[in-house]
């Protein structure tokens, strides 16, 4: 009987988070009306400038366009990133083929884009 408690007090919690983890993020839209409009941040894992970049969008973040730049353990760029000639992290790419280097604001992601911050 404890046993049975104890499966499905665990199957529940896990319906919990699963519940929770789905919310709608505040920059979902925003994020993918960049996506939607051609926007791609390029980064790397190891650079704080593109960390504070992705705690701007919070989990909304998982809707943006991102290329990962680095390889493990920071032995060089990735092919891709070198094709796109990248020179600094973040850099963001936008449809027209203007680029950003730098920690971009919301607001400025959004003046260049049209994309609205709700």
């Amino acid at each position: 009987m404890e046993q049975t408690k104890f499966i499905f007090t665990m199957v529940l919690l896990v319906f919990l988070i699963a519940a929770c983890s789905s919310e709608p993020s505040e920059f979902d839209n925003f994020a993918q009306c960049l996506t939607d409009n051609g926007v791609t941040m390029y980064g790397a894992y190891w650079c704080p400038h593109c960390q504070n970049q992705k705690e701007m969008f919070g989990k909304s973040f998982e809707n943006v366009i991102y290329v990962e730049c680095s390889l493990p353990n920071r032995a060089g760029q990735t092919q891709a990133c070198k094709d796109a000639k990248i020179n600094a992290y973040p850099t963001w790419e936008f449809k027209d083929g203007e680029r950003v280097e730098g920690e971009v604001s919301l607001q400025g992601l959004s003046q260049k884009t049209g994309c609205r911050l709700v």
